[in-house]
């Protein structure tokens, strides 16, 4: 099966590909999950032509470690993939506070083109 319909671009993390000496690419579903991974590591503000590109997951990172502020978490996750990852639907956006100071955070997601459901995990630090 041919997946080029679902993307290429520069690898993220930026590096270089040892076989050519040319940029590293990824394509297909690697290359949604690192454009996912941008969207959520980016502050509003901080790219100068896209200023509202990202996500404000930040403003939360020194806040009390609280059901409440998971939940707004899962709000801006799915608010900031929805906005600015058009290749995916994003089904659901769980975000659990945790015992170590950390917000654990599921987004179960198709990928349009292919009907594909996929899951990222990541851990959001707060202030305790």
């Amino acid at each position: 099966m041919n997946r080029d319909f679902l993307g290429r671009g520069v690898a993220f993390p930026f590096a270089f590909d040892p076989a050519t000496g040319g940029l590293a690419l990824s394509s297909a579903e690697a290359n949604i999950r690192e454009s996912m991974s941008i969207i959520l590591g980016t502050r509003p503000g901080e790219r100068q032509k896209m200023p509202e590109f990202g996500c404000r997951i930040h403003e939360l990172l020194y806040t009390p470690n609280t059901s409440a502020n998971a939940s707004l978490v899962a709000y801006h996750v799915r608010a900031s993939l929805e906005r600015w990852e058009p290749r995916i639907d994003v089904l659901d956006v769980k975000a659990e506070a945790t015992a170590q100071g950390r917000i654990a955070v599921d987004v179960r997601y198709r990928v349009r083109s292919s009907n594909q459901e996929q899951v990222m995990n990541l851990d959001v630090s707060t202030g305790g």
